[in-house]
């Protein structure tokens, strides 16, 4: 189907801007299909997906598409036939076939789907565990009513779980049960879902099912840890399981960086007015400097000067500080002000063009603050995984505020969550919640 619509959509545009479907045109269209056959073979479009979602196919179809078109071109400039091209009819073939592409791959699917909610192309699934590991199995594969896997039941050695029903769906017996059970081609599909120290029955199980055709799936029990970006990759030849990095990597970091860039620029040149003004108000109220500068941790955990406009009397810094409290006799009456409206975090955006800091991010904290909460929550310094921001998903949760340790605590799990759900429209509804919640919160002090 993917060889057929690439070669028809070349002839439909030809046709659309009256030109004829020469011999150079229909080489070129049955290259292209080859090409596309190839590449979307090469990165994956052609895998099973029975329960993936629709858009994950989108990307790798774009992608397979970029090497057609890279690949037509070059071809066309080694032959010399680029004068041969329509400039006008060739974009829009560029233009119009991953979308078509995209558009057939999707109905495809919704086909499938449908077939199978009739009961269609089913496959039978047994789950070897019945621990927290196989529940949540279980539990995404019955949320996936159109994948066409049908649980027929767990099968585990845990004495507790023998004779009860999870999730609506029978226990069937021990793991040696199950091989009687395969040898019936009663089970299409296994999947091992026991914890980590169980490496002996695993073993076990999938030694003895070789000598058979059912698919067998292994399901890491990789949430035992707190993870963050973790995704499987190789090390020359060996797999390895990535259970902590940043997700702001390649083509990500540049877009985060772009977003930055962009939205700090156009800050700066809005707000300068009003900061002139803040600056001149701090510098008649109270004695002092306008700018509040302190150390505090950045990108992997290397210190950064953090700008601010003054709202104390002091202008403390380094591993000794006291962090400021309701009612706080060191802030200035001016200072109570721009604390409540967050108009100190201004100068941040300075940071931000500089490229130590983004607009959305994990709050950067004091120096202190971090060696103190780092020995006591565990992934504290995950955070640091990418840049600090001006705003997080921590403060339009109502974690604000960090003096004890229950709202630390809260703190980091917003900031992980963040990092492992990274997107830019995730930072634009941060942005956007973040001017609600100014407008409405009490928490700053």
């Amino acid at each position: 189907m993917d060889t057929i619509m690439v070669f028809a959509t070349l002839m439909v545009s030809c046709v659309l801007y009256d030109l004829p479907f020469s011999s150079f045109y229909q080489v070129t269209a049955i290259l292209a299909a080859l090409l596309t056959l190839l590449f979307m073979h090469m990165v994956g479009v052609y895998q099973p997906r029975r329960i993936a979602f629709v858009w994950n196919e989108a990307h790798l179809i774009l992608l397979a598409w970029g090497l057609v078109i890279g690949s037509l071109l070059t071809i066309a400039w080694a032959t010399q036939n680029t004068n041969n091209l329509s400039q006008s009819a060739i974009s829009a073939y560029f233009v119009a076939t991953p979308l078509i592409l995209i558009l057939t791959h999707i109905m495809g699917q919704i086909l499938l789907r449908m077939i199978r909610k009739k009961g269609l192309n089913q496959k039978k699934v047994a789950i070897v565990g019945s621990g927290p590991l196989a529940i949540g199995l279980a539990e995404t594969i019955q949320e996936l009513e159109w994948s066409g896997m049908q649980i027929i039941g767990f099968f585990d050695d845990n004495e507790n779980s023998s004779s009860q029903s999870k999730q609506n769906i029978t226990m069937l017996g021990k793991i040696d049960d199950i091989f009687h059970m395969v040898g019936k081609e009663e089970i299409d599909t296994i999947y091992i879902a026991l914890p980590m120290h169980a490496e002996k029955s695993i073993l076990k199980i999938y030694s003895t099912l070789q000598n058979t055709t059912v698919s067998i799936f292994l399901i890491p029990d990789l949430f035992s840890f707190h993870l963050m970006g973790a995704r499987q990759c190789f090390v020359g030849s060996m797999p390895a399981f990535q259970l902590c990095e940043t997700p702001l990597l390649g083509v990500s970091s540049v877009f985060k960086r772009i977003e930055d860039i962009l939205i700090s620029s156009i800050a700066l040149l809005l707000m300068l007015p009003l900061m002139s003004l803040i600056a001149l108000v701090i510098q008649i109220t109270s004695p002092g400097p306008v700018f509040f500068k302190q150390h505090r941790y950045g990108f992997q955990g290397k210190k950064i000067r953090v700008y601010k406009f003054r709202s104390m009397s002091v202008c403390e810094d380094g591993y000794h500080i006291s962090l400021a409290e309701k009612d706080d006799s060191r802030v200035t009456p001016f200072g109570a002000f721009l604390r409540r409206t967050s108009l100190d975090e201004l100068p941040q955006l300075w940071n931000v063009l500089q490229g130590n800091m983004s607009i959305v991010g994990p709050r950067p904290l004091a120096v202190m603050v971090n060696e103190e909460y780092r020995q006591q929550i565990q992934g504290y310094m995950w955070r640091h995984k990418i840049k600090p921001g001006i705003t997080g998903l921590a403060q339009i949760s109502g974690w604000r505020g960090g003096d004890t340790l229950h709202r630390m605590g809260k703190r980091v799990e917003c900031d992980l969550e963040y990092i492992r759900n990274w997107s830019i429209r995730l930072d634009m509804k941060i942005l956007f919640r973040t001017v609600h919640y100014l407008l409405t919160s009490k928490d700053a002090y």
